[in-house]
């Protein structure tokens, strides 16, 4: 490359987006700027407005999204002085599924007067639960219809926080709302689609969060009629079955997304992509046995394998879905950041706080220390890690979180450990079901925000899971990932690379650092994740409902107390 190229990558996250400026020579970051959404997640009352919404419950507001386009990009341009002419490519990525309802121009129907005060107009982030009800029933009745090879992909179940469920939803909830929208569409797409004026529908998103496979494409319209009638021509009326692979140039800025950005019109927009996804080749891995797992407020967990097969309890596998003609598999935990977060907020005595302060600490820093002077078994204690729900492998959003073993002296970095302990013992689950079904893994790379700040987690997963774990460089990684995909929508031609896998061993690094298992660590950790393992089948596999009993009955309860009011 004679003259030097850049790509720019944009990281839509559930509060802020991100965006990176990036050499294509080396994928070297020049500049960072994030961009907090406004409204951030809307779970308690639209905007503007006195009405409620219910629990489980968590809505966007699709402006926020332009919003980072016209922020965060001029300001990476003004900080790096790169100058416009020479950024090649933009990709972007998102979290999935996020989706909304808009009219065929792609107008977001929350924008519009006559739906801005219904619930269902709104965009529904990736942590909306509320769709569990059309989940169980998707999954009951696909089966019930000879669908199960189709549900067998995704490890047996749908979840709630994917599109038929969300869409179903606002069918049954709000039908003049579901009639109203000319599509419903992953805000992936929708971002590109208001980058380039023309609508697109990628692989990653559909195949992971809609059914779509590159082989057969979406399930019959006999799979629709078999959940609702009406939803027998779901594809066709709503969605397009034409889906774009990873990496294809989707189109080209617009004059008014230019002047939103800074950039050239006709700069290369590459096809919308899923930020665990996105975040593979940023790690270095384009190939089978290397899991990478995207830690922060929950765990996402992405390993290619060398042939497709069925793995009980992961959200999916999907040829394309990562990397060119490989299948890609995700597995995930829904819980893991904001695991410790809840902690820290509630249940953290003011002593703590004071010391944190006394020494110059963080109070995760304090504690962090405090728990890594401790042995592995030295407090007694186990948990569960299903604050948020479960995720991989038991797909059932209403399983609650455990902690056994306390006693009146237990002390709160012991309990900060064991919740730390417990998302490892929820991973090493994951790892070891995809090694019992034909998915080898050999090595971790770490990636996301908790790898950056806690090495007595990153050194726990390695005693808990056996396998040496590596350090992506970018800590920026879904912004890199996806500056490689515009990279290689603009192609070799351009100054950027016709592939993901050549993108990936010019522009993506490990760090130096490692962390490898400590056998006298792994000794008591099997033991720990044996009695795990009972529990976890015990509470997760139907032998006692009690956390479902219990969440029906607070939900009862509360409903009961706002009907006395």
């Amino acid at each position: 490359m004679s003259e030097q190229k850049y790509a720019i990558g944009v990281d839509f996250g559930t509060e802020s987006g991100r965006a990176a400026l990036v050499d294509v020579a080396d994928g070297r970051v020049l500049a960072t700027s994030v961009h907090a959404y406004s409204n951030g997640v809307i779970d308690e009352t639209l905007p503007g407005t006195d009405i409620r919404l219910e629990p489980d419950w968590a809505l966007q507001d699709p402006a926020d999204y332009v919003a980072v386009f016209q922020n965060a990009i001029p300001a990476v341009l003004a900080e790096s002085g790169v100058d416009p002419a020479t950024v090649i490519g933009i990709g972007i990525d998102f979290t999935a599924c996020t989706m909304l309802p808009t009219l065929s121009d792609g107008t977001p129907l929350c924008f519009l007067p006559q739906w801005r005060q219904n619930p269902h107009a709104w965009v529904k982030l990736w942590k909306h639960h509320a769709a569990q009800p059309e989940a169980n029933l998707l999954n009951e009745r696909a089966r019930a219809a000879g669908f199960g090879d189709i549900l067998d992909r995704y490890g047996g179940k749908i979840s709630s926080e994917w599109f038929i469920p969300k869409s179903w939803q606002i069918l049954i909830e709000a039908p003049e709302v579901y009639a109203a929208a000319d599509r419903l569409i992953e805000a992936a797409d929708w971002v590109v689609w208001q980058l380039t004026g023309i609508e697109t529908r990628n692989s990653c998103t559909a195949g992971y969060k809609a059914m779509w496979s590159k082989q057969d494409g979406f399930p019959p319209n006999e799979f629709f009629a078999a959940l609702d009638p009406r939803l027998e021509h779901f594809v066709d009326e709503k969605m397009s079955r034409e889906i774009m692979p990873l990496g294809a140039k989707a189109g080209e800025l617009t004059e008014k997304a230019a002047a939103w950005t800074g950039l050239k019109t006709g700069t290369a927009v590459a096809v919308a992509n899923v930020d665990a996804h996105v975040a593979v080749p940023a790690a270095t891995v384009s190939e089978p046995g290397r899991m990478v797992i995207i830690m922060g407020t929950s765990n996402c967990h992405m390993v290619l394998g060398e042939e497709a097969t069925t793995v009980p309890g992961m959200c999916g596998v999907v040829e394309d879905g990562i990397i060119a003609d490989l299948p890609g598999f995700e597995a995930g935990q829904s819980c893991v950041g904001d695991h410790f977060a809840w902690f820290v907020e509630n249940c953290v005595p003011a002593s703590y706080e004071q010391e944190a302060e006394a020494e110059g600490l963080g109070i995760h820093e304090l504690l962090e220390a405090r728990a890594a002077a401790l042995k592995p078994g030295e407090s007694g204690l186990l948990a569960l890690d299903w604050w948020n729900g479960n995720r991989s492998v038991l797909v059932d959003v209403d399983l609650t979180g455990l902690l056994l073993g306390a006693t009146l002296a237990t002390r709160p970095e012991e309990i900060y450990r064991a919740l730390i302990e417990a998302t490892a013992f929820g991973t090493r689950m994951i790892v070891e079901t995809f090694q019992a079904n034909g998915v080898p893994i050999h090595e971790i790379i770490g990636t996301g925000g908790l790898p950056n700040r806690n090495r007595l987690l990153m050194q726990i997963y390695a005693d808990v899971t056996g396998l040496p774990i590596f350090v992506a460089e970018a800590e920026q990684i879904g912004a890199l990932g996806s500056a490689m995909h515009g990279a290689v929508a603009a192609g070799a031609a351009a100054g950027g690379y016709d592939s993901i896998v050549e993108a990936s061993q010019k522009m993506a690094r490990l760090r130096d650092d490692r962390y490898l298992p400590i056998p006298e660590h792994q000794a008591v950790y099997d033991q720990l994740y044996a009695e795990y393992a009972i529990l976890h089948d015990y509470f997760g596999r139907g032998e006692n409902d009690v956390m479902k009993r219990l969440k029906s009955l607070k939900a009862g309860v509360k409903a009961g107390s706002q009907g006395a009011g």
